[in-house]
Parts: C-alpha cells; structure tokens; sequence
C-alpha cells in the first residue's frame, strides 16, 4: 500500500511527495528535521520535539511557514492515514528552492514535510542481547563550527562513522569529540554506570541533547538513581559497569561490548533493564 506524506498543507501519495532539485535542502544539506516517536496514537513528547525543531529553525535563520499547532495536527493527520497508531515520524523543512550557490536569500517557499512509517532501527536479536559498538576516527563535528543542538540536514558526519561502525560489523559507532572525549553514537545518546552512578556526557562535549536521554535522566532520578552529566574518555567506558545508548527510534538499548572490550559482564546490566523497562512503560503509559 503506497504511503501518504503531508507537504506543505495537504496528504499525497508517496510517488507525489516531490521537491524541487534546485531546493536547497538537497543541494546543501540547508534544512532542519525532528524525528518523534507515537506510542498507542499518541506522539512522544511532541511539544519538546517541536520546540527544538523551531530552535533548529531559529538558529540557522529559516522561518518555518507553518504553526506549531498546524505542525502538530500534521503529524497526527500523518499518521491516522498511514493506520500507524505505533510508529516513527520524520519532520523535515527545507530551505526551499533557489539558484545555484549557497545564498539563502535567493530560494523561496520552505518545504514541510512530515513521513510516517515503522521503525525497527536495530535488529530485536541484538537488542536483547545487547550491542557491540566501535570507536569511529570520524570526530564529531567541532561545536564552534556548527552547534550539535541544531538537528541539520547535513547528517555527513555522522555517516562517515556510521560508514565505520558497519565496516567494522557493528550497527552503531561511538563518536569522540576533539579533545578524544565521549560525545555520542551515530544517532544515540550515550549512558554508562559506574558503581552507583549514573553517567552521561554533557552539552558541552558537543552532543544533541537527545529528548529520550531527557526521559530517562527523569526516570533515573524517580528511581532513586545517582544520575549525572559527566565529561567521559573510552577508559571511562572500557572500565563501566553497564553502557547504554538512547534514542527517539532506538529508545533504551544495551551495549555489552565496545572496541573488543566486555562492558561489565559482556550481558545487559540491571540498571540498563530497569531503565528500559520504565521507559517501555512511561511512553505506553501517555507520559
């Protein structure tokens, strides 16, 4: 069955979702996108996905042509006619189309544009046994060049490691930042556990502070768990107790082995299922 895709103001087929080749979204990566989770009809956190996708917007000078309340019922719109009541949302605005040349000024009419499909980001087998992970040499772009926090279209970076990460057999790379610090994964925010705390890196080690990271940093600490941001090296991981990565497509998944090194017993760790657990329980559960 062909899927419907909302552009700009109304649902077409898939075949007729169409942008010009002279956007400038596809010519320079000039855009911004969110990806949301729904859960039993209800969209994940909607008004933090949204607020950062208007940040992202905001940041690079791009006025979205729509509402947010125009945006949200898109979504819902979206997913109603594709019969998803469970499923994985991208939103995606472009810069528009223009000339040839990078000036933004000379493009017109942003595209929004809002797919909904199924989403199974790692395989189940891996999920449950937990993931093996490798270091990209690909760094993460250096913050004062372009921030994390802005959800860009120009996704190269992390596709050079993620490039690596498959090369080297696994489905997800660890990112370093340049100073040789943890940043995070391809598209997952990082967790480790080191005795009783809980640890992830913070803004500043130029990562996207991932809205599932925030959901579980709250669980954490309803939980009665010592949850922190703290700067982390690969020795930090090497030596945790448990490592885990967050997601909006990949929620709560454990990781048991990095760079050929068991993480703790080489077996998801009772921190990590705990948290997973909560979570599969706060997003089921309309939090």
């Amino acid at each position: 069955m062909s899927r419907l895709v909302f552009m700009n103001d109304r649902l077409v087929p898939e075949a007729e979702a169409r942008v010009s080749v002279f956007d400038h979204g596809l010519l320079y990566g000039d855009g911004v996108f969110e990806g949301l989770r729904a859960y039993s009809g209800r969209v994940f956190r909607l008004a933090e996905h949204l607020d950062r996708l208007w940040a992202s917007a905001r940041a690079i000078c791009l006025e979205i042509p729509v509402s947010r309340d125009v945006l949200g019922r898109a979504i819902d719109e979206t997913l109603a006619a594709n019969g998803l009541p469970d499923g994985y949302v991208r939103v995606v605005v472009t810069r528009g189309a223009g000339s040839l040349g990078l000036d933004p000024a000379r493009t017109s009419a942003p595209q929004v544009i809002v797919i909904a499909d199924r989403l199974a980001l790692y395989p189940a087998e891996q999920v449950e046994r937990g993931l093996r992970l490798v270091t990209a040499a690909t760094q993460r772009s250096h913050p004062a060049a372009l921030s994390p926090r802005i959800k860009s279209l120009n996704y190269l970076n992390n596709i050079m490691a993620k490039l690596e990460g498959k090369q080297a057999g696994c489905v997800e790379a660890l990112m370093l930042n340049h100073k040789g610090e943890v940043a995070e994964c391809t598209a997952d925010n990082v967790f480790v556990v080191r005795g009783s705390r809980l640890l992830t890196p913070p803004p500043d080690a130029g990562i996207l502070e991932g809205i599932t990271r925030g959901a579980v940093m709250e669980l954490a600490v309803a939980a009665g768990i010592d949850c922190r941001e703290a700067t982390l090296t690969r020795h930090d991981l090497y030596t945790a107790d448990e490592m885990f990565i967050t997601g909006t497509a990949a929620e709560v998944v454990p990781v048991v082995e990095l760079d050929g090194r068991a993480i703790g017993d080489g077996v998801p760790g009772p921190v990590t299922r705990r948290l997973a657990a909560a979570f599969h329980r706060l997003v089921r559960g309309g939090g």
